[in-house]
């Protein structure tokens, strides 16, 4: 039995991994695990847009001045001024592919796409289709995708963990089917495109967010990771304590809302010049103080005074799901509350997605580009996913990477050791075994309440510490356990355990990342350390920070 070898593995198919495929396509074989979980990641859920310089009006170094600012002095400028040089071409080679931008319906417009506006941007520069714009970017993108004779995806696959070769290259993944199968794919370039790390978080902006598996993956062989203690949280998810996430996008605050808070007062202006137009950190950190101080849980979103017709016309996504739920929101205000959102951190990459591992390479959220710094500025997100998969694909398309010869079959991944348990160092739970999926899911949820009580919006290092110690309190757990349940099974490991021990190990370096830093600076809001150090710098983590460490 021989293991499949493509050129190109892509993890992931969110808008950074079908950009990638279909862009390396024409030339190369291209294997895309793209789990039907996908559908539910962050790139679909991306409501107001793309960011770059469309309009006559607009110039590349406003662009750049205002990323730059919202970074809060963490930015690579090079970084910055790579992406927002090349985002223009970018969003033309999503016009040219059809995606369904919302036109502009002034006859005297100097852009024929409609452009809005939001936090941290000092003009129009984002456009957007409808208030679905994710959405209409990964369908139009995915039905390409599924045409295209050169693309194999794979949906039944979770990837659990990178290959590397005996000179500690990458080349492919492993991981399991749905019919509980181990698997390996081998590939001459593996990339990484699994998403951020908000589903360490309680309360997220996306039903079914990663929680940095991807991250921790790489770091396993040895990648570097970056900037681990910004993470962002979005100002405005619908406050609904009994249904599924829901973000309000930021656009409605560019389009005129006010924020309000218990008493209905408009508690935006009074905090920063900007409003409700401010950085992402100040309005989070501005709705977390009124929501201390009230009793409701939430502040409120009112865009009532735009009127109906606007209203239907900008956010159609937004008005349809919170009536569904209850809610006319050209009638009355949104109760919204801020929640996880965005990792700015990640897989350290230079400006081609290549991380410190030869042929492992990192796009979109799981990579820590430079770009974002200390917060990321609002739509710059699927700007740099499109930036770097196209960057990432010329790389790959030079003649030196295209000549790559195909990876070996390592010794250990012989047809025999593919038919048991050897293909994973740490094998598999059987369906059979004492250790109930209840407990992890249990582990998982006391994660999570940890990380939301402690490492959230506003920090301090008697609650890091304290998160410190009940994340090894809960790998204890974990640990005790599978070594207890090992006893009575076959010792075999389900692939949730797996992936929590993951989330576990990425959890505890984001504290210590955050307890290391002694200021405050965007995203990482510390009462201990209200101010910010000079000569700050980007912060390196790895999981030789967590050693001596077991996996369950």
């Amino acid at each position: 039995m021989s293991t499949p070898t493509s050129d190109v593995l892509i993890i992931g198919g969110g808008v950074a991994g079908l950009t990638l495929a279909l862009e390396v396509a024409d030339h190369l074989s291209v294997t895309l695990v793209r789990p039907a979980l996908d559908d539910q990641g962050a790139s679909r859920w991306a409501q107001g847009g793309i960011a770059a310089v469309l309009s006559p009006d607009d110039d590349l170094d406003a662009h750049v001045r205002d990323t730059l600012i919202a970074g809060d002095g963490l930015c690579d400028e090079d970084a910055v001024r790579f992406t927002v040089t090349h985002g223009p071409s970018a969003i033309q080679w999503l016009i040219d592919n059809g995606v369904p931008f919302t036109p502009d319906p002034d006859p005297s417009a100097r852009y024929p796409y409609h452009l809005t506006r939001e936090g941290g941007h000092n003009a129009r520069r984002i456009i957007h289709a409808d208030d679905a714009t994710g959405r209409a970017v990964v369908d139009t993108l995915h039905e390409k995708v599924v045409a295209h004779p050169n693309i194999f995806q794979r949906s039944d696959l979770t990837i659990l963990h990178l290959i590397s070769d005996t000179e500690g290259r990458c080349v492919g993944a492993k991981g399991i089917d749905h019919q509980q199968h181990q698997q390996a794919l081998l590939a001459k370039h593996t990339v990484l495109a699994t998403g951020g790390a908000s589903g360490l978080y309680r309360h997220t902006t996306t039903p079914s967010p990663s929680s940095g598996e991807g991250m921790v993956m790489a770091a396993e062989l040895g990648a570097k990771l970056m900037n681990l203690e910004f993470q962002q949280f979005h100002p405005t998810c619908l406050f609904d304590p009994e249904g599924p996430a829901f973000l309000i996008s930021e656009a409605v605050r560019g389009e005129g809302g006010h924020l309000l808070n218990e008493a209905g007062h408009r508690f935006m202006p009074d905090i920063d010049a900007r409003a409700e137009l401010a950085p992402r950190d100040v309005v989070a950190r501005a709705i977390d103080s009124q929501i201390q101080q009230s009793s409701q849980g939430h502040v409120w979103l009112d865009i009532s005074h735009l009127g109906e017709t606007a209203i239907r016309h900008h956010f159609p996504t937004i008005l349809a799901h919170c009536a569904s739920r209850g809610i006319d929101i050209a009638r009355q205000p949104i109760p919204v509350v801020p929640a996880a959102h965005y990792s700015c951190g990640g897989v350290a990459t230079d400006h081609h997605g290549a991380t410190s591992v030869t042929n492992l390479y990192a796009i979109g959220e799981v990579a820590y580009t430079g770009l974002h710094g200390a917060n990321r500025m609002a739509s710059n997100s699927l700007l740099e996913c499109l930036v770097y998969a196209r960057s990432c694909a010329k790389y790959l398309l030079t003649p030196e990477q295209r000549a790559k010869t195909a990876p070996e079959q390592p010794d250990w991944l012989q047809s025999d050791c593919l038919q048991s348990d050897c293909l994973d160092t740490m094998p598999l739970l059987n369906q059979d075994s004492s250790i109930s999926l209840a407990t992890l899911a249990s582990v998982r949820s006391q994660l999570r309440a940890t990380m939301s009580q402690y490492v959230s919006i506003v920090r301090s290092n008697q609650g890091l510490t304290i998160a410190r110690d009940e994340l090894n309190e809960l790998e204890t757990q974990l640990n005790d356990v599978f070594k207890d349940g090992l006893e009575k099974t076959t010792g075999k490991r389900h692939p949730e355990s797996v992936r929590l021990q993951q989330a576990l190990w990425l959890a505890k370096l984001t504290v210590l990342a955050a307890l290391q830093r002694h200021e405050s600076r965007g995203l990482h809001y510390s009462i201990d350390w209200p101010e910010h150090q000079k000569n700050t710098a980007a912060s390196e983590i790895s999981l030789e920070h967590l050693s001596p460490r077991t996996m369950a």
